[in-house]
């Protein structure tokens, strides 16, 4: 597994400073949370796209995947989910990222898998594929399986497994990672207090079952990335991203290999 770091982290940082800690504490990517509080956007002009593409990689870094906030399930018109999409897959294809975070926002696989085949022929060509993160109306992996099975795009899309989401909502961690097989993309790793009561708090600190969830990846061989999203945006009264992340850096060697 390799180890990368969300920007969700790091509130006011600037590339410069989540470049930095994340090549100081081992990580080997950095998923760009895209905001204009960030500096990374679908705004940005060419020279700018270049300059962000070259700042991490001259720190040895590579975008794991960039953060976006489409909402692909969401009621409504298609055609202003999918031109934002579609904006944020040409902005990774110019950053050299493997993938874009949408989220599902709604609970109808009808209306994403529609949407998902909308930007197929586009995110194909580009070489970048559509993360739906288990999040809100299908928190759980077999809600997203669900939706990614109804559209049928094995080569341009996939799953990201925020190991807190589904657990919360009473799926463990076994039946998780079956319900994705092999959606299975990307995983964001998180603790927090309790089911209840999401504050974050240091990995093996509160009670998501990372542990568990740890030894089935390694025992799936799973070798993708892994980020810590320290959600520190929203509860800017946590710890700074960088006391959090040896323990990230420790979880990803105690189940590697």
């Amino acid at each position: 597994m390799r180890l990368a770091v969300s920007t969700l982290g790091m509130p006011g940082e600037g590339l410069g400073r989540a470049v930095e800690l994340a090549a100081r504490h081992g990580c080997e990517g950095l998923e760009l949370r895209l905001h204009p509080d960030t500096g990374v956007h679908a705004g940005l002009d060419a020279a700018e796209r270049r300059a962000v593409r070259a700042r991490v990689a001259d720190a040895g870094l590579e975008i794991a995947a960039l953060a976006g906030y489409v909402r692909i399930c969401e009621p409504g018109p298609d055609e202003p989910v999918t031109e934002a999409l579609l904006a944020d897959l040409r902005l990774a294809a110019d950053l050299g990222a493997p993938g874009v975070r949408v989220f599902p926002r709604g609970a109808d696989p009808a209306i994403g898998a529609r949407r998902l085949r909308a930007v197929a022929g586009s995110a194909a060509g580009l070489g970048v594929r559509v993360l739906v993160e288990t999040h809100d109306a299908m928190a759980t992996c077999a809600a997203v399986a669900g939706l990614l099975d109804a559209a049928a795009l094995p080569g341009v899309t996939g799953a990201i497994w925020d190991l807190l989401h589904p657990w919360r909502h009473g799926e463990p961690p076994a039946e998780s990672l079956a319900a994705l097989g092999p959606h299975l993309a990307y995983v964001q790793i998180k603790d927090a207090v309790s089911a209840e009561d999401t504050t974050p708090v240091p990995l093996g600190a509160g009670s998501v079952p990372l542990e568990e969830a740890g030894a089935l990846l390694r025992a799936a061989g799973y070798t993708g990335w892994v980020s810590l999203e320290w959600e520190r945006t929203w509860y800017p009264h946590v710890a700074p991203v960088e006391e959090i992340l040896p323990g990230a850096a420790a979880w990803v060697r105690r189940y590697t290999g």
